[in-house]
């Protein structure tokens, strides 16, 4: 097997079908992958699908034999492959699957650097990838490592969510119980084991005694007009009064001794504060699988100890209103837990940054505020958010003069989120063929339409493919490896890196040195190295 090539596939899943783990390979990510990701990332000729096929049924007998996947996965993903053969030599040729890199790529052949007649680009999709920015470093010193700007939810949005939180409202049945049964807790305030079993025979309550310490902490036995409703959620006197309620519930769960009475655990109970605090920390779902491992990397059920049902212990957090399961098996805080989590920040004295709304904000404030370090999923939303409140001519002419001046890498974000917009927005994008920094991606944004388009010139598209790169600097700058992983797979020629020191553009030295530094093919290393001190020498002279 081409080890490579296998690699190739299990980089491609992870990165864009969400394949964390060996185990999550399914017939359907291999048809994915050959007849969707190769066509649109990989230059490679028809006549290769067959090597790619052949590595992906290596694989296949690797997953199985290996444990990773059952025998009946196995033969639906080889019969997976057997229907994709036919199919993948066409979907590599089809230049309408080409993204945007690729299509820029693959436009530029050998002979084509001497030849100076226009080149026209293939037709493609939309691009979809953009530098969003990094998710923030976690750190198990809030001190030394700041919070992340966090969206919060409305307070009307909050206030209802809270009333339909199980604990809230079991909470305040004990405590309605307990004043009308005329029972009286502990001289410590406690609630008694009598008591306790009781309320668990007549109210099938889950943790009494937690229950009961939450209403003594939240001062629910003392507040007037509070009430359960026909559905089991609470309907407290205001909104004001509830949120306030759900921030001193939070900061009970998460800072009282509860002796497991919140997960099941003990020991994490003692955690829980680090876990949600690293749930805030990455602000998107993570896998209860790495959320396992981060706990025991933190010490709970180390040495001996006790290991937490983690199953039982989310169930359990769930109940609490502070963590939600999304996409079968991954855990995120929901949104009153991170305002929960927020407002215990602020009530520590630790600095815990909202982040704006972004619907209203300019195209400047925007771009500004995604490549800030925005984790790739709230940027969609913030993206999503923000085209809503605007035609797609609108969206498309601000983002355009938006980006005029801006470094590569602000420009290549505004030009992809106009790469989502439709035929709507052609007059603005056309607009803007006159501007030598955007001409080529406007052109390329009316090529995949099918508009009516001028082609562009040779130093047009060396232009572009410099830009491009430059775009990626940042990332390249934090994860070289996989930098040069995916510019082995769908990076420019050789003969194009050859010519791209005569690009008149600011960051042309620095890509070629990067392209120096990461590719693997010795040979194109040096043609790029070489072309680099061709672009230094140029600018001195």
């Amino acid at each position: 097997m081409d080890v490579d090539e296998a690699r190739l596939l299990c980089d491609y899943a992870s990165d864009y079908l969400e394949v964390r783990r060996l185990a999550d390979f399914a017939p359907e990510t291999f048809e994915e992958l050959l007849l969707s990701i190769y066509p649109r990332k990989v230059i490679a000729p028809p006549e290769s699908a067959r090597e790619t096929l052949a590595a992906a049924r290596t694989l296949v007998d690797f997953l199985q034999t290996a444990g990773h996947v059952p025998g009946s996965t196995a033969v639906r993903m080889r019969a997976t492959l057997d229907r994709v053969e036919p199919e993948m030599p066409a979907a590599l040729a089809d230049t309408s699957r080409y993204g945007m890199a690729k299509s820029i790529f693959s436009a530029i052949g050998p002979e084509a650097l001497d030849d100076p007649t226009p080149v026209t680009l293939a037709p493609g999709p939309r691009a979809d990838e953009a530098p969003i920015g990094d998710a923030h470093e976690l750190c198990d010193c809030a001190a030394c490592s700041p919070l992340p700007a966090v969206r919060l939810a409305g307070r009307a949005g909050l206030a209802a969510a809270a009333r339909e939180v199980p604990l809230l409202a079991d909470t305040h049945r004990l405590a309605e119980w307990m004043l009308a049964e005329g029972r009286v807790p502990t001289v410590k305030g406690g609630l008694r084991v009598k008591d306790a079993a009781a309320a668990s025979a007549a109210l099938a309550l889950p943790e009494p005694a937690l229950l009961w310490g939450l209403a003594v902490h939240t001062g629910v036995l003392t507040v007037a007009g509070a009430s359960v409703a026909a559905g089991g959620a609470f309907a407290p006197r205001d909104e004001d009064h509830l949120l306030d309620l759900w921030a001193g519930t939070v900061g009970f769960l998460v800072e009282q001794a509860t002796a497991g009475r919140v997960t099941g655990s003990a020991a994490l109970d003692d955690r829980l504060y680090d876990l949600c605090d690293m749930l805030y920390r990455v602000q998107v779902p993570v896998m209860t699988q790495v959320v396992a491992e981060h706990l025991a990397e933190s010490g709970v059920g180390g040495d001996g100890g006790e290991v937490p049902d983690l199953g039982r212990a989310v169930a359990r957090l769930a109940y609490c209103g502070l963590v939600e399961v999304v996409r079968g098996d991954m855990l995120t805080l929901t949104p009153l837990g991170v305002w929960g989590m927020r407002e215990l920040y602020r009530d520590l004295g630790i600095d815990a940054p909202e982040a704006p709304d972004l619907a209203g904000a300019g195209a400047h404030d925007l771009i500004d505020a995604l490549l800030s370090g925005v984790p790739a999923e709230q940027a969609e939303h913030d993206i999503a958010r923000w085209l809503a409140h605007r035609t797609p001519e609108g969206a498309a002419a601000d983002l355009l003069a938006a980006a005029g001046g801006k470094p590569a890498v602000a420009r290549g974000l505004a030009v992809t989120i106009v790469d989502r917009l439709g035929a709507e927005a052609e007059p603005a994008v056309r607009g803007h063929l006159a501007d030598p920094e955007l001409r080529p991606y406007v052109i390329h944004w009316l090529t995949s339409r099918r508009l009516p388009t001028p082609a562009l010139t040779q130093e047009e598209l060396l232009w572009m493919s410099v830009d491009m790169l430059a775009l990626a600097m940042p990332a390249a700058g934090d994860d070289l490896d996989e930098f040069a992983a995916n510019i082995a797979a769908s990076g420019p020629p050789a003969h194009m890196i050859e010519e791209m020191w005569r690009v008149d553009h600011p960051d042309v030295a620095e890509v070629l040195e990067l392209l120096g530094r990461a590719l693997t093919d010795d040979t194109v290393a040096k043609i790029a190295r070489k072309a680099a001190f061709k672009a230094r020498s140029r600018s001195i002279g």
